[in-house]
């Protein structure tokens, strides 16, 4: 046997004993110690695939839930431990995942800069653009995330989920766009879905008019258009701002 050969035999052995613990990590019907004892190897073993794999713990609900949660916790310490090591499989996992809660917690600890956390969002965001999906959840949580976040260039990521198909997607894109209070980027956008006669959501509108109480952003030219959509509890001032009856 050659040199190269026992390398090669080494790595094959290293990827095999990999994808066992990856599947032991994995097994639901495990006690939580063979998971959690699976979950240390792979940490140690540092790889990308290693971490990814750890990463894929999140995806499952194990059926105690005291465990499930520090087994979820533990792995979240475990891959911000890592460091910028452990960013290459939070990308992935960010993008291939329906329910990204719990890595967004990793990226948001891990992340060199807000700039660099915001580039990966905006790349998961390209994958999931405003339109329909089955399951709209991993938007609601990205869109929920970037409210948390400083950054100028939130508000014009944000402002076109106001016309997802999706109600909680439009709800939450609008609390995003009133947490950071950026009038240019977002007031003319969330005004323009306030009147749409497509917008059947008064909840929305709700949110929307009282989010305008609280910036104190005036309606502009779309006055007649606005008060034709009020909700009973408001009303508009001579300036055309929005007030609470």
């Amino acid at each position: 046997m050659g040199l190269l050969d026992i390398f090669k035999s080494k790595d094959e052995r290293t990827e095999r004993s990999r994808e066992k613990n990856i599947s032991r990590a994995l097994n639901k019907h495990a006690q939580s110690p063979d998971r959690l004892r699976a979950l240390e190897i792979l940490l140690q073993d540092g790889s990308e695939e290693a971490l990814f794999g750890m990463m894929r713990r999140f995806g499952f609900q194990y059926d105690k839930s005291i465990e499930d949660e520090f087994e979820k916790e533990w792995v979240c310490d475990g891959l911000v431990s890592k460091g910028a090591k452990a960013l290459p499989a939070v990308r992935r996992y960010l993008k291939s995942a329906n329910s990204v809660s719990w890595p967004l917690r990793v990226l948001d600890k891990i992340a060199a800069s807000k700039d660099e956390e915001l580039e990966v969002l905006q790349e998961v965001l390209a994958r999931h653009e405003p339109g329909y999906e089955r399951d709209p959840t991993k938007k609601i949580q990205v869109l929920t995330h970037l409210g948390h976040l400083d950054n100028a260039g939130i508000s014009a990521l944000v402002a076109p989920y106001l016309q997802d198909m999706d109600e909680g997607v439009r709800f939450t894109a609008a609390e995003t766009l009133l947490k950071h209070k950026d009038q240019s980027a977002s007031a003319a956008a969330l005004l323009a879905q306030f009147v749409a006669d497509t917008e059947e959501s008064l909840r929305l509108r709700l949110r929307i008019a009282d989010g305008f109480v609280e910036c104190k952003w005036p309606v502009g030219e779309l006055r007649e258009a606005v008060e034709k959509k009020l909700p009973d509890a408001y009303k508009l001032d001579k300036a055309g701002l929005f007030q609470k009856k």
